[in-house]
């Protein structure tokens, strides 16, 4: 009795003695304890799947907060990811490919010249190789009418007219004179195209062959004879083809042979008879050149064989030359001087000699030289016109010309 009346007695051992004291003890106890046991459980879980994750949360409908955090943690888990490009703008990107790169070695006024200037015109290219369009970086296309003899308006004075033409066939020899003067103008203009390249340098990355179509026509108009109603005393018609190789080879000297070729040509003056005069007559030719300042071209052709009655020319090859040959030499980059020269290759001994000077005219707009020139040329010999091909003159002219356009 004394042990139960002592702890009865001790001030510090006191227990609840009503039964809701004791049921508000326990539910203090319980909720202190709920957000702890969430906590361990948090912090205890194992990292939640990436891919059913969300849905394992989604499962504790049981806990409010353990399924707030379970959330919050896959949430933070999740690495971003760029969202990736629509339909639509994968084509565009795949289909744009990055630019060349420029190569920063070259000035930049050659990139700009590369883009503007046709391979034709391309200073860096040589004489030859630009008119031929030898190499692929000279070369203009197919199709484009360029310039082949120079185009000119010139004023002539000759040592003598041919005023009654005459021929070896006697169908075609005039019987009344016409009072032409010595002093007339002379009208040419002459273009060519391409028709073809790389016929036979197909696999070659740097020459180019070619085809080509070229016509010429020379007049001679007595423009300052009012009292004949200022005729056109002849006009030649020279229409041609002609096929061209770059035989690109090193000559001593320096020397570069350029090209070889052929071609076949008809030349005629348009008229009846007594006047009417033709031949036809096919080619060989080449070219070479010494540092762009020096060129030589040369040609060497075969009539083709006509009747006797047909033959509106007989003997032409012994008068206008069976052979040609020209020297070109630029002297500066305004002034340029050309020899031709024709020879019969036979014991008459006939043929011909031009000697031209041609002078550079004015800039353009952008400052490069045009392509008109002062003409002054000086011819001596036959065949300075069909009409005249058994008659030897002495001719001067100055004039314009549009030369390589």
């Amino acid at each position: 009795m004394a042990a139960v009346t002592d702890h009865a007695h001790h001030p510090t051992m006191t227990q609840p003695s009503h039964p809701l004291s004791r049921l508000g003890l326990a539910t203090a106890l319980l909720g202190t304890a709920l957000p702890l046991v969430s906590w361990a459980q948090t912090a205890a879980a194992p990292a939640v799947n990436r891919v059913a994750g969300w849905r394992q949360c989604a499962a504790l409908t049981g806990d409010s907060q353990a399924r707030l955090a379970c959330f919050d943690q896959w949430a933070g888990e999740q690495s971003w990811q760029a969202p990736p490009a629509s339909a639509s703008a994968q084509p565009a990107a795949a289909t744009q490919a990055p630019p060349p790169p420029v190569d920063a070695t070259l000035p930049a006024t050659r990139i700009i010249d590369v883009a503007q200037v046709d391979g034709c015109r391309d200073g860096q290219y040589s004489t030859l190789s630009r008119f031929w369009e030898l190499e692929t970086g000279s070369d203009c296309g197919a199709f484009r009418f360029r310039g082949y003899r120079p185009m000119s308006v010139s004023v002539v004075g000759a040592s003598n007219v041919n005023r009654l033409p005459t021929s070896g066939n006697p169908l075609n020899s005039a019987d009344t004179p016409v009072d032409y003067r010595r002093t007339e103008m002379r009208v040419q203009l002459s273009v060519r195209t391409k028709l073809a390249q790389g016929l036979l340098t197909r696999g070659d990355p740097q020459l180019r062959d070619s085809l080509w179509v070229g016509y010429t026509q020379q007049s001679y108009w007595q423009l300052f004879s009012p009292g004949i109603s200022r005729p056109f005393r002849n006009t030649d018609h020279e229409p041609e083809i002609m096929y061209v190789y770059p035989t690109d080879a090193k000559l001593p000297f320096g020397w570069r042979w350029r090209y070889s070729g052929i071609g076949l040509v008809h030349q005629s003056n348009g008229q009846s008879l007594p006047l009417s005069r033709s031949w036809n007559r096919v080619y060989l030719m080449t070219g070479m050149e010494l540092d762009n300042r020096w060129t030589v071209t040369g040609r060497l052709w075969k009539r083709l064989h006509e009747s006797a009655d047909s033959d509106d020319n007989p003997g032409i090859s012994n008068y206008v030359g069976r052979a040609e040959l020209g020297l070109t030499w630029n002297v500066d980059k305004d002034n340029t001087l050309a020899l031709t020269a024709r020879h019969s290759l036979g014991a008459t001994g006939r043929g011909s000699a031009r000697l031209e000077w041609l002078q550079t005219l004015g800039t353009s707009l952008v400052g490069n030289r045009t392509n008109l020139r002062l003409h002054t040329q000086l011819f001596t010999g036959y065949g300075d016109s069909l009409i005249d091909y058994n008659r030897k003159r002495t001719v001067f002219s100055v004039g314009l010309s549009l030369v390589d356009f």
